[in-house]
């Protein structure tokens, strides 16, 4: 594994907040299974390596902008176990007040600007983030994380093209997990993706995205020059998604084969390479990571048990949130 500047009590945070995504989206998905959670949602399992080596790398300060597939990215940015089953079982202590659900959750003081279920939905937002930064003479970077599937979008295009115009400190973090939906991605996407950041002037970088340091190395350079103004930047990752597109999608077969996802499970899982690489570099030992382990699932379940217990928001709060006060807004 790639090394990266940082030292013991960074790396066994990254673990144990790459052991934090899998542990939230195994209970979500057994709500899922059980019937006690409406709605669909898209697993991050498999993927927890981008999430984390990209939020280790930045402050509160610093913005991101999510996806539909984002529950990763708002634990790695530092939401909570308790919040984020609320907001997933539509409870008013939930982060939108239950009213966001799975795709559509929100962590202002973390500098989460949301997650969005529209492919490509959060580009315009980060960029405008990433502006606002310029424009007031912050330091803060906004990473606005996407899928493969989304560099077809036309906006991204109009994004990238302000972006490298005006130099923002935007990072495009394109998490290619080899499936746009049920098709594989070099069916459907001509050429380099990388590339197409390159046609209009901004620097490019893959990365292995199981790689939690390698992920974590290059982010840490790229926001570092992004604050000095030589933004904007785009990276690709190279990852892979366990679960289907949404946890409905159970006949992968039609379009995966078993012994693909068995291969990334069994030779390139994120956490069990970063397992192995702290054991043998003597950070942690394997009772002290299965301790680790064993209390994260407490707390998750800990959780689980204050979500489901936890109220509805009043059927008088339906309309709240959902219009601007206008006259107030622009007072």
């Amino acid at each position: 594994m790639a090394d990266t500047k940082t030292n013991t009590e960074d790396y066994l945070r990254m673990y144990r907040q790459m052991v934090r995504i899998r542990t939230f989206e195994d209970n979500a998905n057994q709500l899922y299974l059980s019937a006690k959670m409406p709605g669909l949602t898209h697993m991050y399992s498999g993927e927890e390596a981008v999430a984390v080596g990209i939020c280790e790398a930045l402050t509160d300060d610093d913005r991101i902008t999510s996806t539909h597939r984002g529950h990763g990215h708002c634990v790695a940015k530092g939401a909570n176990f308790k919040e984020m089953f609320c907001e997933l079982l539509g409870k008013e202590e939930g982060y939108c007040r239950g009213k966001g659900g799975s795709m559509h959750i929100a962590d202002q003081g973390h500098g989460n600007l949301g997650a969005n279920a529209i492919v490509g939905g959060s580009m315009g937002i980060a960029t405008g983030s990433a502006l606002r930064a310029k424009l007031q003479g912050a330091d803060d970077v906004t990473v606005c994380f996407f899928g493969d599937g989304a560099t077809a979008q036309g906006l991204l295009y109009e994004v990238m093209n302000m972006a490298a115009l005006w130099h923002l400190p935007v990072i495009y973090a394109c998490e290619n997990n080899g499936y746009s939906e049920y098709t594989r991605t070099d069916e459907i996407a001509a050429g380099s993706i990388t590339a197409r950041a390159e046609a209009f002037g901004i620097e490019a970088h893959q990365v292995d995205g199981q790689d939690v340091l390698a992920v974590n190395d290059l982010t840490q350079k790229l926001v570092a020059r992004a604050r000095k103004g030589e933004g904007p930047f785009f990276v690709e990752l190279m990852t892979y998604r366990y679960h289907g597109h949404h946890v409905g999608d159970i006949n992968r077969e039609y379009y995966r084969s078993k012994d693909e996802e068995k291969d990334w499970r069994e030779n390139r899982d994120p956490i069990t390479r970063f397992r192995a690489w702290l054991v043998s570099e003597g950070i942690a030992s394997e009772d002290e990571i299965e301790a680790m382990n064993a209390e994260i699932a407490e707390d998750a379940s800990a959780a689980v048990d204050y979500a489901l217990a936890a109220k509805y928001p009043d059927v008088s709060e339906v309309d709240m949130h959902v219009f601007t006060d206008i006259e107030h807004a622009c007072a």
